[in-house]
């Protein structure tokens, strides 16, 4: 399916014509649950995960049989600033280890059965120091937009996007700043473990991105443009099309759920597809968390990116549908209900 967008625009009248779940399904699943050879609510919150799936999938005995993973990379011209330990190179660097197998996020995708795909999105021309100006034009933006979009497998029967991107923990702590309000210093983080002195140096170049572009912060799309970056941009638009296919998804840590953050900032109800997977160990993510309404399923102190804590949940959701289609009701086994 080719990106049915060519502006900022349609990306949000297509997003705000989504589908909501099938009633229909989770009115099944939920009758089914009460069937189960088990005390009512024994299995806890796997008992709702397995009804939120059976809603976006349409039926009543969910499967989880082809998880897909996609990692988006991107450079930050905001880099100059010094905003990271780490050189802009380690992010190409780093495509080549996810290719080649070498990375965290591949040995979490085989584990659970994972596709994994990897999409470089210019990594050569870096979006612009949001300092100085937009990040990303009118253009650059739908472009990044539309590259998540078109990596999303429609066979899929459940999403994780991740990313790779030397200095994106200050794009996405500028425009969770940008659409929750506060200080910079309010979702300013260490990210790849700044000192005190780098943090400092985070936060003013947070605040000085926002000032710069104080003219579009009123727009979650803007905003997007406007401080964040490819991959971030990616990963709202492949988050905005499992929506739009009805694909349940996972998100990941702080990064990913600011690129969530701006769809449900832009129409309500655009991240109902979507349960959290961790908490992480980036201070902000929580705070965000709790904005976006998610209840995470892990709390590992994980801060590596890659949609790795997303991954890891992956197993869980598994468990949770493998109960639910695969048990035993009462009268399916013989087994006095009581």
């Amino acid at each position: 399916m080719t990106a049915p967008f060519t502006s900022l625009s349609t990306f949000r009248d297509i997003l705000a014509a989504a589908a909501s779940p099938d009633q229909a399904a989770i009115a099944g699943a939920t009758a089914r649950n009460g069937q189960l050879t088990k005390p009512p609510g024994a299995l806890g919150r796997l008992e709702d995960l397995a009804q939120w799936v059976a809603g976006w999938q349409g039926t009543d005995r969910p499967r989880i049989i082809a998880p897909q993973i996609v990692i988006f990379a991107g450079n930050h011209g905001v880099c100059a600033q010094g905003v990271s330990l780490f050189p802009p190179e380690v992010t190409a660097q780093m495509v080549g280890n996810f290719q080649a197998g070498g990375a965290a996020i591949n040995q979490l995708a085989k584990t659970f059965g994972a596709r994994m795909d990897v999409v470089a999105l210019e990594l050569d021309h870096p979006t612009l120091d949001f300092t100085q100006g937009p990040a990303m034009t009118d253009a650059e933006v739908v472009a990044a937009l539309t590259a998540g979009w078109n990596a999303v497998d429609a066979t899929s029967d459940l999403l994780i996007v991740g990313e790779m991107g030397i200095g994106n923990t200050t794009a996405a702590a500028a425009i969770a700043t940008a659409l929750y309000g506060g200080d910079a210093g309010d979702w300013t983080g260490r990210g790849t473990g700044v000192d005190d002195e780098g943090l400092a140096r985070k936060t003013d170049v947070v605040a000085r991105g926002l000032a710069r572009n104080d003219d579009a912060m009123t727009d979650p799309l803007q905003v997007l443009r406007c401080v964040g970056g490819r991959e971030i941009a990616a990963m709202a638009g492949a988050i905005a099309r499992a929506r739009v296919d009805r694909v349940p998804m996972i998100l990941d840590g702080f990064i990913c759920c600011a690129a969530a953050a701006v769809l449900a900032q832009t129409v309500p109800g655009a991240l109902d597809h979507a349960v959290a997977g961790h908490v992480s160990a980036e201070g902000s993510h929580q705070k965000l968390l709790s904005k976006l309404e998610k209840d995470p399923l892990l709390s590992l102190g994980l801060r590596l990116g890659e949609g790795s804590g997303a991954a890891l949940a992956i197993g869980i959701v598994q468990a949770a549908v493998a109960c639910h289609s695969g048990m035993a009701t009462f009268a399916e086994a013989a087994v006095s209900a009581g």
